[in-house]
């Protein structure tokens, strides 16, 4: 838990989550701290022990631990965008989120976006642009139309995303899409019906979890609609049985095109009665009010056994 990114609150609270739930009579479980300046493991006094990174073992009281498994619960850097995942996998250490690559590719949402459209996966009309890069209002209003959105491309919990109404509005909002990422996706609003659909591997298959309605009280599903309650999220969502079979018909080839492993949550906008695919998320919310787990509780799933199932299919 922890990272690099605007995230690690959020990521800190979801791997405090995991690590309560987990059956202590299963698992010896720890908690790692992973930060810029330092990898330690935390005991319940909240000491802290070192991390060794020849083999991200730690030593307490001379004797050294090793791990079988590493739950990853790093939202953003460098848990959610492959960097840490490179590093398991050249030391052979299992963890539960998907392969590097997968975990790259999908932390970029201009990249996502680009290999499921070749599959005919429908989006949001969109334009990319890099810091430094010419910026022409005319051709993004004439492109994308308004309102638009300007979002950072490698950012997660909506950090730094702004809905624009205006042309006056669009040079401070990529000044703050800046801020967060270096590279900036502009995509047209949809209007319709937003749902998010959990996928997880469980008990040897690919699940598809009952599906989430997101009703904002913001303008759009912005961080305190997420984490401060400004949000109304229906589970399951108020859709037809033909809207539910297409979107997770839809989610679940999104899943298997960019060959995803693990847990996932997957953002669709309805458009009469399309789905249209906005991103997906690889280390998803995993605090008891995110949208995955209360999905996983509509199921029958505990978060108990969400989580071991991560665990088992890892090992």
């Amino acid at each position: 838990m922890g990272g690099y990114s605007s995230e690690i609150d959020i990521s800190i609270k979801s791997g405090n989550v995991v690590y309560s739930h987990l059956n202590k009579e299963k698992f010896n479980a720890f908690r790692v701290l992973i930060l810029k300046e330092k990898w330690v493991v935390l005991d319940a006094q909240e000491n802290e022990f070192l991390i060794d990174k020849n083999d991200f073992s730690f030593t307490q009281n001379n004797i050294k631990t090793t791990f079988d498994c590493v739950f990853n619960a790093i939202h953003g850097a460098p848990g959610e965008n492959g960097q840490l995942l490179a590093y398991f996998n050249l030391i052979n250490l299992k963890h539960t989120s998907a392969p590097f690559y997968q975990m790259a590719l999908t932390f970029n949402k201009r990249d996502t976006l680009s290999a499921v459209k070749a599959y005919g996966i429908k989006t949001a009309t969109s334009i990319y642009l890099n810091k430094g890069a010419k910026i022409n209002l005319d051709y993004i209003i004439a492109t994308v139309g308004l309102p638009c959105f300007i979002k950072p491309n490698n950012a997660g919990s909506s950090y730094g995303i702004s809905k624009v109404h205006t042309k006056n509005e669009i040079l401070p909002a990529l000044e703050k899409a800046y801020k967060e990422d270096s590279e900036i996706l502009i995509e047209s609003f949809l209007d319709g019906t937003e749902v998010s659909v959990g996928i997880i591997q469980y008990r040897g298959k690919t699940k598809v979890l009952p599906i989430t309605e997101i009703v904002s009280e913001n303008d759009f599903f912005d961080y305190e609609a997420k984490y401060e309650g400004k949000s109304q999220e229906i589970t399951p969502a108020r859709i037809s049985l033909a809207q539910q079979a297409k979107v997770e018909k839809v989610a679940k080839k999104v899943y298997d095109i960019l060959n995803i492993s693990g847990f996932s949550r997957s953002e669709f906008i309805f458009v009469h009665s399309e789905p249209y695919f906005i991103e997906i998320n690889t280390v998803p919310g995993l605090t008891e009010e995110s949208i995955l787990p209360q999905q996983a509780q509509v199921a029958g799933i505990s978060l108990a056994e969400l989580f071991e199932s991560a665990i088992a299919a890892a090992l």
